[in-house]
């Protein structure tokens, strides 16, 4: 596996370090004396924020599967960050002015209060969002020329999954039973079963085994299989369970006397040719559909003749502000698409927001969902 680093996630965590260091040495300076002590712990937080963050690099580069407590260790550095910042502001805040001026001095109180409680506010509502019950969300997308046995057509997706100690079988159980409750005509799986080698992805298999459709359940792989080397174990649990990973290869299914082709691709990793070799996989006597984690193919897709595309790969942002009409979420480092139905020519691209999560159990503005997709006659 070649080398490389993920510059925009180098640079994510590097920020995330250097915000969390100055924020936890003004909170040491204000409450710890003398230097020395404040000079130690400002030292022991960079040291356990430099490895908890582990400075963004990508986790193919570990030598070692991340256990429970590293991965919480890793969550609660970033609630600290957040924390830490408003601690930081908020001590700013009650620096004595100059004149004293008791409505100035309620004013710059209050509002340093609130810089420290929104953090806190913040995680603990991302915390619950992160464990409601998915939404399902139904959408048409339109096809061009499509056969009128494929009108109509329900397609259910799960996606990112993420079966971890941030999601549990019990998570997956309930969201496998709400996809049931679809009645789809084909389930399909984007990727990201896991999130690293010591996730149990023989629990996450048995649990998607229970998925019901007409014509079974297809998928795709993600990152996080190639991270934990979990690729063709992946493979080889859900030929036992009846669940086939598309890993370069199409399978063809009929509906009443239509045809319909569904391709899948192991993770297309950013920098590398997308989709190389997969206009093979593209049949145009039929409707085609290609499962592929990372939506950011989409206009090769589009170039190689697919009608649909289900991703999944960027949680929606998993945490997403709206900022004047703007959305403003670390997705967009990788992808402009985030999250939602998108069209590239005559194709069209659903990208999924995903069941778990990685880094924080919180989800902000980017809700856990389940896609139930209908083919409709564009």
């Amino acid at each position: 596996m070649p080398f490389y680093v993920n510059l925009p996630q180098a640079a994510l965590g590097s920020v995330l370090l250097a915000v969390g260091t100055l924020a936890t040495r003004a909170a040491a300076r204000h409450f710890f004396q003398p230097r020395w002590l404040e000079r130690l712990l400002s030292l022991g937080t960079l040291a356990w924020l430099a490895v908890s963050l582990d400075l963004g690099l990508p986790a193919e580069l570990h030598q070692h599967s991340p256990s429970t407590v590293s991965v919480w260790s890793s969550a609660i550095a970033l609630f600290w960050v957040g924390i830490s910042a408003g601690i930081a502001v908020f001590l700013r805040f009650r620096a004595p002015a100059r004149a004293f001026d008791p409505s100035r001095r309620r004013l710059l109180t209050g509002a340093g209060a609130t810089a420290l409680a929104a953090p806190l506010a913040a995680t603990g509502y991302g915390m619950y969002v992160a464990n409601r019950t998915p939404k399902v969300t139904e959408m048409s997308i339109p096809v061009a020329e499509l056969h009128p046995d494929l009108e109509g057509l329900r397609i259910v997706q799960l996606s990112d999954i993420h079966l971890s100690p941030f999601f549990s079988r019990g998570d997956l159980s309930r969201a496998v039973s709400l996809a049931n409750e679809t009645r789809a005509h084909i389930a399909v799986v984007t990727g990201d079963l896991i999130s690293s080698a010591a996730d149990p992805l023989e629990d996450c298999i048995q649990e998607l085994r229970r998925l019901r459709s007409v014509a079974g359940t297809l998928g795709c792989l993600g990152n996080h299989e190639v991270y934990a080397k979990a690729e063709d174990l992946a493979e080889l649990l859900g030929r036992k369970a009846g669940i086939e990973f598309l890993r370069g290869s199409a399978r063809q299914l009929r509906f009443g006397r239509a045809a319909f082709n569904i391709a899948g691709v192991d993770y297309q990793r950013k920098g590398f040719p997308y989709l190389r070799g997969v206009g093979a996989l593209v049949n145009p006597e039929t409707p085609n559909l290609l499962l592929s984690h990372s939506p950011d193919v989409l206009p090769v897709a589009a170039e190689l003749g697919f009608d649909v595309m289900l991703s999944g790969h960027t949680h929606g942002g998993q945490v997403t502000v709206e900022i004047l009409h703007q959305s403003i979420t670390p997705a967009r480092f990788y992808t402009p698409f985030v999250r939602g139905l998108y069209t590239h020519g005559r194709t069209s691209a659903y990208v999924n927001t995903g069941l778990g999560t990685v880094g924080a159990p919180i989800r902000i503005g980017a809700e856990p969902e389940i896609a139930l997709i209908r083919l409709v006659k564009a």
